[in-house]
Order: structure tokens, then sequence, then C-alpha cells
């Protein structure tokens, strides 16, 4: 059974650090972001952590940008990652597919992360996995740009589906 949603008072008399061990996988492998929204406190609802998070990815520059994008693990893949991202990848079936088509996933992820640099990002979450290939071949098409932008507002939605599994509305 999931813990009780935090309200949003109780987030903000969270310690820097309590609020860091706490928020610290939002985005994947990064605490350094819960720690600069935690310079946000306090917060009047849950859709000020959120805010409060969007503003600390959309604060970084190029180079940490990328250094968030390449932390995300490969969709699909078997190895070591996050439990929130193993949780999502499974309740979109990709711990369930047959392996003629993880091989073809593994296959375009690896297209993509030779195009763009990075690991082949989306909010998982409600998407079964033919949504998910879809967007994947759709997004092996786009500009370096294009994608780039693209992976950044999934991420920071993956990061908002996150918080809303811990902070109550």
């Amino acid at each position: 059974m999931a813990p009780p949603l935090l309200t949003a008072d109780a987030v903000s008399m969270l310690d820097r650090d309590r609020f860091v061990h706490t928020f610290g996988a939002v985005y994947e492998s990064s605490p350094q972001l819960a720690a600069a929204a935690y310079a946000r406190c306090p917060f009047a609802a849950r859709a000020d952590v959120i805010a409060a998070f969007d503003e600390a990815a959309a604060a970084l520059d190029d180079e940490a940008a990328l250094a968030l994008l390449r932390v995300h693990p490969v969709l699909g893949a078997t190895g070591p990652m996050a439990k929130a991202s193993q949780d999502e990848q499974a309740s979109a079936g990709l711990s369930e597919i047959e392996s003629g088509r993880r091989e073809r996933l593994r296959i375009d992820n690896a297209r993509y992360l030779e195009k763009f640099g990075f690991p082949f990002i989306i909010a998982v979450r409600g998407l079964t996995v033919d949504d998910i290939d879809a967007a994947l071949t759709t997004r092996l098409e786009n500009s370096a740009a294009t994608e780039r932008a693209t992976a950044m507002i999934e991420v920071r939605r993956i990061a908002a589906l996150r918080i809303e599994q811990l902070v109550a509305p």
C-alpha cells in the first residue's frame, strides 16, 4: 500500500535534506533539481510544488539539460533503473513485451540514441506499448532541436506525474 500523500503544508515544513530525500528522484537521478525546487518553499498547493520543479528544469543550461536527458533509462531495457521508472515502464506493459518486439524496440532506441545523443524519453503512464512504439517511430524523424525540446517537455511531464503520486491536490 502506498504511503499517504503529503499536503502542500507538510511539504513546506520539510527541512532541505528531507525534501531532497523525498523528491530527489522526481527528475531521474537528479537530487540537485530537488534542492533547487526547495528554494521555492513554502508551497500553497501541489501545483506550486510542480511549478518549482518545472522552473528548476527550465533554468538548466544546455549542458545540464543534456545531462538530465542522458540519465533517463532506455525504455524497455532490462538494466538497472530507478524504482519509479520500473513501475512506470511496467504499467505501460514494457516489462512484458515479447522478445521480437523487445528487439525492435532495442534497435529503434539505439537509432534514437545515436541520432540525438540521449535515450528516447516519453511519459509512459497511460500509454500502451503501441503508443510508445508509434511515438518513437515518429520522433525519430524530428530535428535535433525539436527532439531535445520534446524530450525536455516529456521529462517535465514525468516529474509532474511523480509529484502527483507524492503530494495531495
